[in-house]
C-alpha cells in the first residue's frame, strides 16, 4: 500500500514523479556492509547470548535451517520493501528536504513511519499480557524513539548509495535475518534490546554528524 499510495501521489495527485528516487544499483560493497548491519544487530547478539548460556538455542536446530529459511523469507520481503524504501526514502523524504531542515525532515519522515507501523506496534502490546491500557502505550512510547533513530539509518543509506536498490536490501535483510532467528533458535532478551540500543545510537549520531547528499528540486504546491 505504501507503493500504491506513493505512485498515486507522484502520478496523478502531485504528478511531480519519481526521478530523485534513487534508481541506482549502487557498488558491491554496499550490500555487503548493508548485510553486515543486519548481521550485527541480531546475529551478533544471538551469539553472545549462545555463548554466554544466555538464552539457548534448541538442540535440533542447525544453520542449514537458519540459511533455508533465511534466503525464502529475504527473496519473499524484498518486494514489500521495495515498497517501503519508494514511498518513505524515495519520494516523502525528498519533497521534505525541500521544505524543512535537514534534521527535521529526518525526524518528521521518522515519525510519519513510526505512525504507519502502529497497528504492529499495537499488536504487540497486546500480546505483552497484562492490562493493554498500561502495555499499548507502553510499548508505543519504548518504541518510538528507536523506530525514527532506525528510519534515519534508512535514510543514511539511501542518501549515501543514492540506491532505492541498496536500501531495500537492508530492508529485507534486517526483517528477515531477525524473523530467521526467531523462527528457529529464538531471541533473547540481549537480542531484543541490542539492536534498538545500536540503532538509536547510530540514529543519533547519523542526525547529528553525518553529511547528507541532499538534491534540490522545485517544490510544488
Amino acid at each position: 500500500m505504501v507503493a500504491v499510495g506513493t505512485y498515486i501521489a507522484g502520478r496523478l495527485v502531485f504528478r511531480d514523479g519519481f526521478e530523485d528516487a534513487g534508481w541506482q544499483w549502487g557498488k558491491p560493497g554496499h550490500y555487503v556492509y548493508a548485510f553486515g548491519l543486519a548481521l550485527f544487530l541480531w546475529a551478533f547478539s544471538r551469539i553472545v547470548e549462545q555463548l554466554l548460556g544466555i538464552y539457548e538455542a534448541p538442540k535440533d536446530v542447525n544453520i542449514t535451517t537458519i540459511l533455508a529459511e533465511f534466503l525464502l523469507s529475504f527473496t519473499i520481503t524484498l518486494i514489500p520493501a521495495f515498497s517501503e524504501e519508494f514511498g518513505w526514502r524515495g519520494y516523502l523524504l525528498p519533497r521534505l528536504f525541500t521544505r524543512y531542515s535537514t534534521r527535521y525532515a529526518l525526524l518528521l519522515h521518522g515519525f510519519i513511519t513510526w505512525v504507519w507501523h502502529l497497528p504492529v506496534v499495537v499488536v504487540m502490546g497486546t500480546q505483552l499480557g497484562g492490562n493493554p491500557l498500561i502495555s499499548v502505550p507502553l510499548i508505543m512510547l519504548i518504541s518510538l524513539i528507536p523506530t525514527i533513530m532506525h528510519a534515519v539509518v534508512f535514510a543514511y543509506i539511501w542518501s549515501s548509495t543514492q540506491s532505492l536498490a541498496v536500501a531495500t536490501v537492508y530492508h529485507a535483510a534486517f526483517d528477515e535475518v531477525r524473523d530467521s532467528i526467531e523462527g528457529t533458535v529464538g531471541l533473547g532478551p540481549l537480542s531484543q534490546n541490542w539492536q534498538m540500543l545500536i540503532l538509536t545510537i547510530l540514529g543519533i549520531a547519523l542526525l547529528w554528524k553525518a553529511k547528507w547528499k541532499v538534491k534540490s528540486r522545485k517544490v510544488l504546491d
